[in-house]
């Protein structure tokens, strides 16, 4: 089975992340920031990856130093995880909408990070929680997870709905990506012979 657990303890946050790539998509996220949480769950659920994340932070100063340093520890956790990436789809992608908003995702589990975030959320605030940190959150998970991640809007005027079908796109392009290629399980899939 492909799981891990990890922790991460800085003057900022303390965050704990357990996963199994191999899972059905069960969550347990608790950070102490309501949005994101319902944002985690959803990528739990719609990869099938299983997650139970536990995050303590100084939410006193702002939400970011919590987000960021999730998206941290998810990816230094997914990286642990995949080990040598033996037998993985690599590529995924996922056309999603969600009423009015439409994300299109493309991922590659390279471990050349990079990402690019052609995404516009048109209010500065989903409830109390700030709307730049989306990006943050994608950008951590993209450099710590070693993902090029290209995360594309095409539609969408409701903050909510655009951030949702972000989570949710990224969510199903990762789980085809992390999956078993019953084809080729026992090879790594490059032509480099690494990943």
């Amino acid at each position: 089975m492909r799981t891990t657990s990890l922790t991460r303890t800085t003057a900022e946050t303390d965050v704990s992340v357990e996963i199994n790539l191999d899972g059905t998509g069960a969550y347990d996220n608790q950070t102490g920031v309501g949005f994101f949480d319902h944002m985690l769950d959803q990528l739990a659920r719609h990869s099938l990856i299983d997650m139970t994340i536990r995050a303590k932070g100084d939410l006193h100063i702002d939400d970011h130093h919590t987000v960021e340093d999730v998206g941290i520890t998810l990816g230094q956790a997914l990286t642990k995880a995949l080990g040598d990436k033996r037998g993985i789809r690599r590529y995924g992608a996922c056309l999603l909408p969600m009423d009015d908003a439409l994300v299109r995702t493309a991922l590659d589990l390279s471990a050349r990070p990079f990402l690019i975030w052609n995404v516009d959320l048109p209010t500065a605030k989903i409830g109390t929680f700030d709307t730049e940190l989306v990006r943050e959150f994608f950008q951590a998970l993209s450099t710590h997870g070693g993902i090029t991640l290209h995360v594309d809007q095409l539609h969408g005027i409701n903050s909510h709905h655009i951030a949702e079908a972000a989570f949710k796109s990224v969510a199903r392009a990762l789980r085809e990506a992390v999956e078993v290629d019953p084809r080729k399980s026992q090879d790594i899939p490059s032509t480099k012979g690494a990943l």
